[in-house]
C-alpha cells in the first residue's frame, strides 16, 4: 500500500464524517443485518441513503478513503469505496482490501461505487475469480456483472476471457445467486454474448455438479427467454 502523508484537513474531514455517522445510527438495522448473518466489528445501522447524503458533501479524496476504510467500522468502509479516486486506486489497494472484507454487502459495495471504475477492473475480477477465499470469488463474480452493465459498449472480447474461470464457481452452491445474477448479466451484454453465454451455459450440465446443473438450467431458462431475446431485436 502507498504511504500517503496525512494533512490537517482530511483530519479534520475524517472525525467530521465519523460524528455524521454516529448521528446517522439506527439499531433496529444493525439487529436486521445481524439476523441475516452481515456482522460487523463496528456497525452503527447507517442506511446507504444517509451514507450517500454524507459523501456527497465531501470532494473525492484518496488520502480520506483510506483514512476511512483503515477504521473498518461498517460505515467508513462503504464510505471509502465512495469516496475514493478510481484513479487513484491501485492493484495492491484492490487486493489488499478485496481479501479483508468478511461480508457480501462491502464486496458489493467496493465493486458498484469504485472498483468497477478503476482501469484495473477487468484483470481483478479473473483473478479474483480464481481465488481461494470464498468472498473473494464472491467479489470477482460480482465485479464481472457491474462490468457487464458499466461496459455495455466494449467490444466483447474482453468479456470472453470469463468463460476460461467461471467453470469450477458453478460447482460451489454457495455461489449460485450471485452467479447466476452476474451470469445473466454478462449473457445481455449483447447477440453476441447471449449466445456464448447459452453454450456456456449449455456445457455446464456436463461437469457433473447438481449444483451446476441448476444453474445451468436457471441461465438458460432465463437467456432463452422471449424477454430477453425480443431486447436484442429492438436493439438492433
Amino acid at each position: 500500500m502507498d504511504i500517503l502523508i496525512d494533512d490537517p484537513k482530511s483530519e479534520q474531514q475524517f472525525r467530521q464524517i465519523l460524528a455524521r455517522i454516529r448521528l446517522a445510527k439506527n439499531g433496529e438495522t444493525v439487529d436486521q443485518m445481524k439476523a441475516h448473518g452481515l456482522v460487523y466489528k463496528v456497525n452503527w445501522g447507517a442506511s446507504i441513503i444517509s451514507l450517500r447524503e454524507i459523501a456527497r458533501q465531501y470532494e473525492p479524496n484518496h488520502l480520506l478513503a483510506l483514512k476511512l476504510w483503515n477504521k473498518q467500522w461498517r460505515e467508513t468502509m462503504i464510505l471509502a469505496a465512495m469516496i475514493d479516486v478510481p484513479g487513484e486506486v491501485t492493484e495492491e489497494q484492490m487486493d489488499y482490501w478485496t481479501k479483508s472484507i468478511e461480508t457480501t454487502e462491502i464486496a458489493e459495495t467496493l465493486n458498484t461505487f469504485l472498483w468497477v471504475r478503476s482501469r484495473f477492473a477487468f484483470v481483478k475480477s479473473l483473478e479474483w475469480c480464481r481465488g481461494k477465499k470464498h468472498l473473494v470469488r464472491f467479489a470477482g463474480l460480482h465485479l464481472m456483472g457491474r462490468l457487464a452493465i458499466a461496459e455495455k459498449s466494449a467490444i466483447d472480447e474482453l468479456f470472453e476471457p470469463f468463460f476460461d474461470v467461471l467453470s469450477p464457481l458453478a460447482k460451489d452452491p454457495n455461489l449460485k445467486l450471485v452467479f447466476y445474477r452476474s451470469f445473466i448479466l454478462l449473457g445481455m451484454k449483447s447477440k453476441t454474448m447471449n449466445e456464448a453465454a447459452i453454450s456456456f451455459a449449455e456445457s455446464l450440465k456436463e461437469i457433473g455438479s447438481e449444483a451446476s446443473s441448476e444453474l445451468s438450467q436457471m441461465i438458460l431458462d432465463e437467456l432463452r427467454s422471449d424477454y430477453a431475446q425480443e431486447l436484442f431485436v429492438k436493439n438492433t
